[in-house]
């Protein structure tokens, strides 16, 4: 049979090694590589319907895969304002007042990215953005999704008058005399307020997960491990699927919380490996704290607010049941955990979990974002994935620890930020991700945080925890090979060979020799899927 893509004059780099094979042409056909060899028997592969592209010398690696992010509930989250480019409060207020002029009487004003770092030592607070939101319904994410300032508006409109108790880490943040101050931690919080905000339709859900996925193709993704089932999530990867519409293979994830009964495990259980094409259920996202930044996370000694000292599952022990119940049945878990306490309670999970038999089962720790050495070794030893997002701390933190990050933990604890290299060298299986919407997707600016770990708003900034930088082919094993092994497909993808997927992803260069400042903008050619391509530059 004729091979549905033929790739020509390219320069094919091999992950594992960092050298570029023996070969300058590769032909697929039904979704696999069916042939690596020079240009000439390559091209004779060739048959009417097939698309045989001229990639003049381009590189082509194996598609690169984001260890984390949320691409429906991104698309829905991301849909108000973007405030992430907003670098202190002048600046956001300039952009909700431009925004709220345009808004129709009554309408709500949704905005994402907000950074906690342009409120400096000043509290998180409503009133701190002056009277831009007067009488305005408004609900703006902070960064790490795990936080919204509501405007007085929408406070009322929520019902939401003082403060409240929860059983999982939420709060209602308010003032010494018990008045909210607009700051909700935590979903169950947030949820008041998502409860009275106009919701998006769900084809406006579908279309904007579209575009979005459109845009991750272009950036060079051909896929992703989706740490959520949220809302819709599966009946928009099925409808878009349907629709010829999801260039992207996804890996997803369903939360399981605190308080799950014996029907929701057996559920979450039964629907492991269902799914389209491109994307299926496997495994479960499970959360055990919080954020550092909200003072939510689970540390082993209070931050410097006090705070940060409880688990996200209000009996850390049930958690731990419940993994080994996971465990028995097969299912791996991705557990957020950030604090120090959070990943070690974890681990000893994992551990208990693995004690009672059962091999291959590859579970994660998801973002990891300040641990001791003594944790930092364990990983390897039971063989947990160590999922991390290196451009949270390239733009979110400082070198010299004075953002809210930083000042929360302490110099201690802030100089054990993300410890990628440690976690590498002491043989753990490092996966990349961005996280998104936290963080931007694009793979190559990933890859580039976790080499310079400075602000890609200022590359001249000094790199904060230099000495815990990826090299350059570490970091394009953490978004190939080692992501193609937390998903247990080592044998399907992640490197280039005969009866691997044709997951491709082709560069205008070698982004193991482009300098670190620069990969993030290393021209993306081609990105393939399947044999198929989801992107492709005009110029090819």
């Amino acid at each position: 049979m004729p091979a549905d893509l033929v790739l020509l004059s390219a320069r094919l780099l091999d992950p594992a090694t960092g050298e570029m094979l023996p070969h300058t042409a590769l032909a697929a056909h039904d979704g696999r590589i069916t042939h690596l060899g020079d240009d000439r028997e390559t091209r004779a592969l060739a048959g009417p319907a097939t698309t045989v592209i001229d990639l003049r010398g381009a590189v082509v690696c194996p598609g690169f895969v984001d260890g984390h992010l949320h691409p429906v509930s991104g698309a829905e989250r991301t849909a108000g304002v973007d405030l992430s480019g907003c670098t202190d409060l002048p600046a956001v207020r300039e952009t909700l007042a431009r925004e709220a002029r345009a808004l129709a009487p009554g309408a709500w004003l949704r905005g994402w990215g907000l950074d906690p770092n342009v409120f400096g030592d000043t509290p998180v607070t409503a009133a701190a953005l002056g009277d831009v939101l007067d009488g305005v319904p408004a609900a703006l994410d902070l960064f790490d999704a795990h936080s919204m300032l509501a405007s007085p508006r929408a406070l009322e409109l929520a019902g939401i008058d003082g403060p409240r108790r929860f059983e999982q880490a939420a709060e209602i943040v308010c003032d010494a005399d018990g008045r909210p101050t607009g700051l909700l931690l935590e979903d169950a919080a947030c949820a008041l307020v998502e409860a009275v905000a106009p919701q998006p339709t769900a084809a406006e859900v579908r279309e904007r997960t579209a575009a979005v996925l459109r845009a991750m193709a272009a950036a060079g993704l051909t896929g992703g491990h989706a740490m959520d089932a949220n809302g819709d999530s599966l009946a928009v990867y099925e409808a878009l699927e349907a629709e010829g519409d999801l260039p992207l293979r996804l890996r997803v994830a369903p939360w399981c919380q605190p308080g799950a009964d014996a029907d929701t495990l057996r559920e979450l259980i039964r629907s492991q490996g269902t799914g389209g094409r491109r994307w299926r259920v496997a495994g479960v996202k499970m959360f055990m704290d919080g954020t550092i930044d909200n003072g939510t996370a689970w540390l082993e000694r209070p931050d410097c607010h006090g705070e940060s000292t409880h688990a996200f599952w209000p009996d850390p022990q049930e958690y731990t049941r419940v993994v080994a119940e996971l465990h028995r049945a097969g299912v791996p878990t991705a557990t957020h955990a950030i604090g120090d306490a959070a990943v070690r309670h974890v681990l000893d999970s994992v551990e208990k979990a693995l004690a009672c038999g059962g091999t291959g089962i590859r579970h994660r720790v998801e973002h990891i974002e300040t641990v001791p050495d003594d944790t930092v070794h364990r990983f390897a030893r039971l063989g947990v994935v160590a999922s991390m997002q290196p451009t949270h701390c390239c733009e979110f933190t400082r070198a010299d620890h004075t953002d809210n990050w930083s000042r929360r933990l302490g110099e201690e604890r802030a100089s054990r930020a993300w410890r990628c290299r440690d976690l590498w060298q002491a043989g753990a299986r490092v996966v990349l991700g961005s996280d998104w919407p936290i963080a931007p997707y694009p793979p190559l600016a990933v890859m580039a945080g976790a080499r310079h770990r400075r602000p890609s708003r200022d590359l001249s900034e000094p790199p904060h925890g230099i000495e815990q930088a990826l090299t350059p082919l570490q970091a394009l094993q953490a978004v190939t090979v080692n992501a193609a092994w937390a998903a247990g497909e080592e044998h399907e993808a992640g490197r280039l060979a005969v009866g691997r997927r044709a997951d491709l992803t082709v560069l205008a260069d070698n982004p193991l020799t482009v300098p670190d400042t620069d990969l993030a903008e290393l021209p993306v050619l081609l990105t393939v899927v399947g044999g198929r391509p989801t992107h492709r530059e005009p110029s090819l």
